[in-house]
């Protein structure tokens, strides 16, 4: 059901200077920030050869990642992202086997533009999981 891991997420506290570090020191290809005020969250993307790194922010009150930086005031590892032909396709499997979609269980857009679900991380050996939904070339 799965598909290519599209990115791995990582929680920052400063998202400039995440963004200058791969950057400079890593020597990625950063992209520009971009707030997902739905999402609640300001993201920048690390294009590399085989998948994408996710830099997250917190953005506005109620960010979903707020309490994750607070946990964690370094910063860490959020999610994986997988990708997924049909969206609703997998969450109905997911949920015939018992998984958990997080909120109302129903796909909303993404960094990319694109439906995405994230996944009940004790369902997924401690792992918040995010599906996205990616037609095949």
């Amino acid at each position: 059901m799965i598909g290519k891991l599209n990115h791995v997420a990582i929680v920052v506290p400063d998202l400039a200077a995440a963004a200058m570090l791969y950057k400079t020191t890593l020597g990625g290809q950063v992209t520009e920030p971009v707030d997902l005020p739905d999402q609640g969250v300001t993201t920048v993307f690390v294009e590399l050869p085989n998948t994408k790194i996710e830099l997250l922010h917190p953005l506005g009150e109620g960010s979903p990642v707020q309490k994750f930086l607070d946990n964690n005031p370094s910063g860490g590892m959020h999610h994986v992202c997988y990708e997924v032909e049909d969206i609703h396709a997998a969450i109905a499997h997911l949920e015939s086997e018992g998984a958990r979609v997080l909120g109302d269980g129903k796909p909303s857009i993404g960094a990319h533009g694109l439906p995405v679900v994230f996944l009940h991380p004790k369902d997924f050996c401690g792992t918040l999981v995010e599906l996205e939904e990616v037609k095949a070339a």
